[in-house]
């Protein structure tokens, strides 16, 4: 990283119930990141302290209201302690509206943390969509609450990992209701959004391959209409705006060729079709990042998996994974 100072992560709990708390344990003291940052988890300190004692891990917890004066020794958790689970009553592995609540809580926190500067980056741990929206938060995850907390229009989701970057039109959307989405705007959003990722890394070209949405790129409107008649309109405009972008390309040699480093990053149609390769190349060591926001935002590529909280399982190297990233894009945008 080229800046000189160690960049403040917060590190959001996630769901109290699902594994976050596991991994932010063990990524702190069995990989202790706090050799390239200074780590500040948001979320519950009687959780944490439950969570050191499962996995038999030495810690201290050190509560604090705001980040400030040299960061704690080894050993010292450092947390912001929003105290809002009943630890007594938590079941870990079991969902609930209340572990809903608050971690919806710890997102809103570190985002208003990012917001006035006090941290320089979010690294979020896993939380349960089912649950946030049970509990009365209608969001399809993170990214859209994160856009909202920093009224942030333009916003999307990138993945990281096995050689590969991956940015999508569409998300969080029934597979039925894709091509409909695929319009000229949505696809020019993207690749001007894959452009500005771009800016986050240390590289000498942004080369922009986008995938086309229908087999063989629709095979001359055999196959589909879309890329000829939204997609290929967007990466024109796009191509007079300056940025180096494909024409659509099959998905099925397209992750290849990038793989290979014929391209920088990819703009997926939709969400399988971006994170099926980057899974198989990187399954558990991936990271998520939303780029467009006011603020660097980082997260693992799992879920909550409760069917292992509690049981000193969980692999933390996703989220080392994030959290490195953090810092590199931190110091980045900090030259």
């Amino acid at each position: 990283m080229t800046s000189a100072k160690r960049p403040v992560i917060g590190i959001t709990m996630g769901d109290p119930a699902g594994i976050g708390p596991e991994i932010i344990v063990k990524a702190l003291l069995e990989y202790d990141i706090r050799k390239i940052c200074r780590p500040v988890v948001i979320g519950g300190a009687g959780v944490i302290k439950n969570i050191l004692k499962i996995c038999n891990l030495s810690g201290e917890i050190k509560k604090v209201d705001k980040i400030s004066g040299p960061p704690p020794c080894a050993g010292k958790i450092e947390i912001i302690d929003l105290n809002n689970v009943d630890t007594k009553n938590l079941k870990l592995g079991v969902p609930s509206k209340t572990c809903g609540i608050a971690a919806v809580a710890y997102i809103k926190k570190a985002g208003g943390l990012a917001l006035s500067k006090e941290i320089d980056a979010i690294t979020t741990a896993p939380i349960n969509k089912e649950v946030i929206n049970a509990a009365g938060f209608q969001y399809p995850g993170h990214t859209e609450l994160f856009a909202e907390i920093s009224n942030t229009k333009d916003f999307g989701l990138m993945m990281v990992g096995g050689g590969l970057r991956v940015i999508h039109v569409t998300t969080h959307i029934p597979l039925k209701e894709v091509p409909r989405h695929i319009k000229k705007g949505n696809v020019l959003r993207t690749i001007r959004l894959a452009h500005k990722a771009m800016g986050y890394f240390h590289t000498k070209t942004s080369r922009i391959a986008v995938a086309a949405l229908n087999p063989h790129a629709g095979e001359g409107r055999l196959f589909g209409a879309e890329e000829w008649d939204e997609i290929m309109p967007a990466i024109l405009d796009a191509r007079g705006e300056g940025i180096d972008v494909s024409d659509p390309l099959p998905a099925d040699t397209l992750f290849y060729k990038t793989k290979e480093g014929f391209y920088d990053i990819v703009v997926a149609m939709y969400h399988d079709q971006g994170l099926i390769p980057l899974k198989l190349l990187a399954f558990g060591r991936a990271v998520n990042v939303t780029v467009g926001l006011p603020f660097i935002r980082t997260s693992v590529d799992h879920g909550t998996a409760y069917d292992i909280a509690g049981k000193d399982c969980a692999d933390p190297r996703s989220l080392v994974e994030a959290v490195k990233l953090a810092v590199d894009m931190v110091g980045y945008t900090h030259a």
